[in-house]
């Protein structure tokens, strides 16, 4: 049930940064919802082997290039969908921040409703 409300949340975060980003577009709840997936998908599959790559750069510039690897698996999402579209590497980047401080909002929550 908790999984369920995530994907749910995640797909209103996702119609939210829309709202709030010009530069990120989504064209509806259905798409929000195939969108939360993929990019569910590819931070669970595809993330963890980009972070052991980069770990030399990861570490030289002190973790902050995670925000661009966060970044990229964001803008892929947008290349592989249509309904959900990222206008480029800046918007991508701005978008994931945005969505990932609303997922950590989104998180909390559902650690307080289901504990």
């Amino acid at each position: 049930m908790k999984l369920i409300f995530k994907w749910l949340l995640s797909a209103a975060a996702l119609l939210a940064v829309a709202h709030l980003y010009s530069g990120v577009q989504v064209a509806s709840f259905s798409s929000a919802l195939i969108a939360a997936l993929v990019i569910g998908l590819l931070n669970t599959l595809l993330r963890p082997v980009l972070v052991v790559l980069t770990l030399p750069v990861t570490i030289v510039t002190l973790g902050l290039f995670l925000f661009v690897i966060n970044a990229l698996m964001f803008w892929a999402a947008g290349g592989l969908l249509s309904g959900f579209h990222v206008a480029g590497f800046g918007a991508a980047l701005l978008g994931s921040l945005l969505y990932s401080l609303i997922s950590i909002v989104i998180d909390s929550a559902l650690q307080r409703l289901f504990p």
